[in-house]
């Protein structure tokens, strides 16, 4: 068969057009890698040969995975499935991995994982979609690397089930540095990411080798406040100063809150709105997200979080006068400027909410006077009287 190789490979290949079929497709492409043996080696000719080689090869994958009436939505295994419409980005299958050629080949993406495939590939996975997982049951492993070994794996890849071994024979088995067990090539490309139990008990981001499936549930996870720092580990925040700036940012903003949601020029400006992007914390301090802890490593939580408190004190202290009027005296000294509970010279009683200055109060006494004054004055109402002497 004339394969054209004697043709300058921008005309037209003759060779690619004239094998219609799968059989004699196959036959070409066998001759033109024939072809490519038997020529010099860097040779133009041989670099023309190369290029009809993938000429016909892709004609040969346009047949046998027809992209005509394919469905646009479809649904497996908890994956959602849409048919996509770039053909010119190269990526590369999930199931198969193999190229997908988008300029002939029909593939899929899951909406909720990233999962891409051919659509040849779709009845063929068998991995539930990890979002599923994440809606279900979203905390992390914190436990560093936790291997078990490949035997109790059955020396087999822990998601497709094939054989592998570290000797590389049938495959290489590959370690997952977030679940410590081990995968095949297939289901292991050695995808790099920043491993959470890493980062709660060392403070390390230094990115380590995953699964694919880790990979898409990690990156799923990164923005979900599931992480309570001082139930896992306590001592952190004894040796990384940033979480301790942005502990105090973040308790400050929660007194700041009561003020916004009470007064009308907050609510119409829409301030809270500054953290829609970190909605936990206006709700608690004691949660975290792996994205708040790399932002935090990096230095740009601290900055970001020091510039919405300035501008909501800012709103508290100077530009609105509803909120200026729900200030505190000093319940000691009763003298000095008007007191906000988020000021850094106060302290705020944990019982009554009373606010004094922080030199006042430790001056002092270490109970606060107001509820001192309330506990004796709720004495005196219950307080039986005593006999009448004069009867």
């Amino acid at each position: 068969m004339d394969l054209g190789l004697s043709e300058d490979h921008f005309s037209r290949p003759v060779g690619l057009f004239l094998a219609s079929d799968i059989q004699q497709l196959r036959q070409a492409i066998e001759e033109c890698k024939q072809v490519i043996l038997e020529l010099p080696e860097h040779s133009e000719r041989q670099k023309d040969a190369v290029v009809r080689l993938i000429h016909l090869r892709l004609k040969l994958q346009e047949l046998k995975d027809p992209n005509e009436d394919e469905p646009h939505i479809r649904v497996l295994l908890e994956h959602r499935f849409y048919k996509e419409k770039s053909k010119s980005v190269k990526q590369t299958c999930d199931k198969c991995n193999a190229i997908i050629w988008g300029l002939i080949q029909t593939w899929y993406t899951c909406t909720g994982c990233s999962y891409r495939c051919h659509s040849k590939c779709l009845n063929l996975i068998s991995k539930p979609c990890v979002r599923s997982k994440v809606s279900h049951q979203a905390e992390y492993e914190l436990n560093i690397c936790p291997e078990a070994g490949l035997d109790s794996q059955g020396y087999r890849c822990a998601e497709c089930r094939a054989p592998i071994s570290l000797r590389g024979v049938p495959s290489e088995a590959r370690q997952c540095d977030y679940t410590g067990q081990y995968y095949c090539s297939h289901c292991h490309w050695n995808d790099l990411a920043v491993i959470p139990a890493r980062v709660v008990h060392n403070w390390d981001f230094e990115p380590r080798k995953v699964s694919r499936c880790s990979m898409r549930y990690l990156a799923l996870m990164v923005s979900r406040p599931v992480l309570r720092l001082r139930e896992v580990n306590p001592l952190l925040f004894n040796y990384v100063e940033e979480l301790v700036e942005i502990r105090k940012l973040r308790q400050d903003i929660l007194l700041m809150k009561p003020y916004f949601i009470t007064c009308k020029e907050a609510m119409e400006a829409r301030l809270l709105l500054q953290l829609q992007d970190r909605q936990h914390f206006v709700e608690s301090d004691e949660t975290y997200s792996i994205q708040d802890l790399l932002d935090a490593h990096t230095g740009r939580l601290g900055c970001s979080l020091t510039e919405t408190h300035t501008l909501f004190a800012k709103h508290i202290k100077l530009d609105c006068e509803r909120c200026q009027a729900k200030g505190f005296v000093c319940e000691l000294c009763r003298e000095g400027d008007v007191l906000f509970p988020f000021d850094s010279h106060t302290s705020v009683c944990s019982d009554c909410s009373a606010v004094f200055h922080r030199d006042c109060y430790y001056d002092n006494s270490t109970t606060c006077p107001k509820c001192a004054r309330l506990t004796l004055r709720k004495q005196s109402l219950f307080q039986e009287p005593g006999p009448d002497l004069d009867a």
